[in-house]
């Protein structure tokens, strides 16, 4: 069976000038995958009626399915409507669900002053060639036109309206309309190895699977994804052959492996720690409270994360974190001796069992010979026992940080499973 292909227009000139991130076509990319639905193409195109138009023409070509996103609002600049109307030969009618809903939301919901504007009633006339795609959240309702055997969706371009008409409304008709091949996704979370140095140990393994697989390779700093992905018109024989391959390939980088599933380390850091009932806190002063920001994004993180002494001062080092003056004196403000201290230190301020405490220079300024820009001491550890590391990166200040935390994390899950420090 062939891939079911798709394409998603973003509309919008804010998305090419770099003013807002396209986040919807990743989100939509992620569902659609799941569904059997490969994204063929991503195009970005601006608020210009040509370039709409030229892209509606040139993406049909190529796909059956076309996800539209954005140019839905009630301002001049929104024209995606009107254009959708003319490129299918329809004219704009109100819906009546439409319209009570937009009712609904200025007057029981916003419950704005005064009479309703002109402009927000008209987010109620849709073009009579479409099928009205119900928005439970937001003015603008989503389209649904076909033209030739491809199937158009218009969506506002605000990412939780469009999220609720992907679920509720766009999927499960593309499910009902199309049939698409099982596409199964194994992925492994490997540390510590480069890109090349993995491939180099699996080009036996590449070389020998089927067809219908096929290995990708995920970098990222030190961190590689592996990402085995199957497609089969029979979804049984594709589960029991993926997952044969993919433990196959687990076995060729069990020594570099976090876990073989696809997480995060944060995400992984949190399961651990629930698993074993087990709580952090974290003293970070170069991170400056990265390290609690990524754990605190997990859902409930409550249950394992304690609190945090963003000790970024050398006076809140020793105030809070009980650092004597004489030891940062002495050894350095980054040193391993302070930043076992300030472990010590937030154990002592915070009931945890656990904790992790940072002490670097992320640059781009402040670097010495001993201490250049981008080197970090980490340290992990208990009330019992600490294990400490130093990390030198060479990038500029926003990454040496995410990579400081990312590797302080790192070593937080070695010090829970008792393996060595790497």
């Amino acid at each position: 069976m062939e891939k079911m292909l798709a394409t998603i227009i973003t509309i919008g000139d804010e998305l090419l000038i770099g003013q807002t991130v396209d986040t919807n076509s990743a989100w939509i990319a992620q569902e659609l995958n799941k569904a059997g639905i490969w994204v063929h193409r991503r195009v970005a195109v601006g608020d210009d009626r040509d370039a709409i138009w030229s892209a509606l023409d040139e993406e049909s070509k190529h796909a059956p399915i076309i996800l539209i996103t954005g140019g839905l609002g009630p301002t001049a600049d929104d024209i995606t409507k009107p254009l959708l109307c003319e490129y299918f030969g329809g004219k704009l009618v109100v819906d009546q669900k439409t319209l009570e809903h937009v009712y609904y939301l200025f007057e029981k919901v916003f419950r704005r002053p005064g009479p309703m504007l002109e402009r927000n009633l008209k987010q109620a006339e849709v073009p009579d060639v479409c099928t009205v795609l119900f928005n439970r959240v937001g003015t603008a309702p989503g389209m649904w036109f076909e033209k030739n055997g491809v199937v158009f969706v218009s969506m506002p371009g605000v990412p939780q309206e469009m999220k609720g008409l992907m679920t509720n409304e766009v999927l499960p008709r593309l499910k009902t309309r199309f049939t698409a091949p099982a596409i199964e996704h194994r992925t492994v979370f490997t540390i510590g190895a480069g890109e090349s140095y993995i491939a180099e140990r699996l080009t036996q393994f590449e070389a020998q699977l089927p067809s219908n697989m096929k290995l990708a390779y995920l970098p990222s700093y030190g961190m590689v994804r592996l990402r085995l992905t199957g497609t089969s018109s029979d979804p049984v024989a594709l589960k029991k052959s993926i997952d044969d391959q993919f433990a196959t390939l687990c076995s060729k980088v069990e020594d570099v492996t976090v876990v073989t599933e696809d997480l995060t380390m944060e995400e992984y850091i949190a399961r651990l720690l629930r698993e074993s009932g087990k709580t952090v806190a974290t003293a970070e002063s170069c991170t400056g409270g990265t390290i609690a920001q990524m754990l605190t994004s997990i859902p409930g993180s409550s249950a394992f994360f304690k609190g945090s002494v963003i000790s970024y001062a050398v006076s809140v080092k020793e105030s809070v974190l009980g650092v004597p003056g004489s030891l940062i004196e002495s050894e350095g403000v980054v040193s391993e001796a302070v930043v076992t201290q300030m472990l010590k230190g937030v154990l002592d301020q915070i009931d945890a069992d656990y904790a992790i405490a940072t002490s670097g220079v992320m640059g781009p300024d402040g670097g010495t010979e001993a201490i250049p820009v981008g080197a970090a001491w980490i340290a992990v550890g208990s009330r019992e026992r600490v294990r400490t590391k130093l990390v030198q990166f060479r990038y500029q200040r926003s990454l040496n940080t995410q990579l400081t935390a990312i590797n302080a994390l790192n070593q937080l899950r070695l010090f829970i499973k008792g393996a060595p420090a790497e």
